[in-house]
């Protein structure tokens, strides 16, 4: 928005949003599969979303690595594997599936092998069924996306200095110094996901503010 804007806003704000935290990168892989992923439990294999990994004290450890810029050998991974119930998503008898994990942010060193590797201690089996894959770095992440700075997809840490208050320490975080110009993206609260409660935060400000 500083970028865009910046001629707007006064030096002020711009000086608070030069303090916003950004979080970790990503690293996402997407596999055609000749078949679904052969989970050991019955539940996984029936599920669109799976958190994967072994216990809160792996998953809390792999977060924390990555959070301080180190790799974890066993990261909490992230699968979608929506063909189970799309039939659009991939041919008949086959099926699609994408996984990503935390990584420093910027980071364009390559963890195919290692979500794989993970996917695979809960579903023995799983790479034998790949027929492709694709791969994306948090840095070819913001090239693709010049939102997702550093392949920080959600919008900024989530710490608990920015869980309810950000892009600045504000009480309404959605509006601008300027006049007509408001912030809605995930970097507001309650941050990225499939909600859009960013954007409707931001319209419900807009009219308090005019008929108030």
């Amino acid at each position: 928005m500083a970028k865009i804007a910046g001629a707007k806003l006064p030096n002020s704000y711009l000086k608070k949003l030069k303090k916003f935290r950004y979080g970790m990168g990503v690293f996402k892989v997407d596999w055609a599969l000749s078949g679904p992923i052969p989970f050991k439990s019955p539940i996984a294999r029936k599920a669109g979303t799976i958190h994967l990994g072994s216990g809160m004290k792996e998953i809390c450890h792999s977060e924390l690595q990555a959070a301080n810029g180190r790799i974890s050998l066993s990261p909490f991974v992230l699968l979608g594997q929506q063909s189970l119930f799309d039939s659009t998503r991939a041919p008949k008898e086959m099926h699609t599936a994408w996984g990503y994990c935390h990584v420093p942010n910027g980071s364009n060193v390559d963890r195919t092998e290692l979500i794989e590797n993970q996917i695979e201690r809960f579903a023995p089996g799983f790479k034998e069924p790949i027929l492709a894959r694709h791969s994306i770095n948090s840095a070819q992440m913001e090239a693709y996306n010049h939102n997702y700075l550093g392949g920080d997809v959600n919008g900024g840490s989530m710490d608990i200095a920015q869980l309810f208050m950000k892009p600045t320490f504000q009480l309404k975080p959605y509006r601008t110094p300027a006049k007509g110009i408001y912030l809605c993206s995930s970097s507001t609260p309650p941050g990225g996901r499939v909600h859009g409660m960013c954007g409707y935060n931001a319209a419900k400000q807009n009219c308090q503010r005019f008929f108030s």
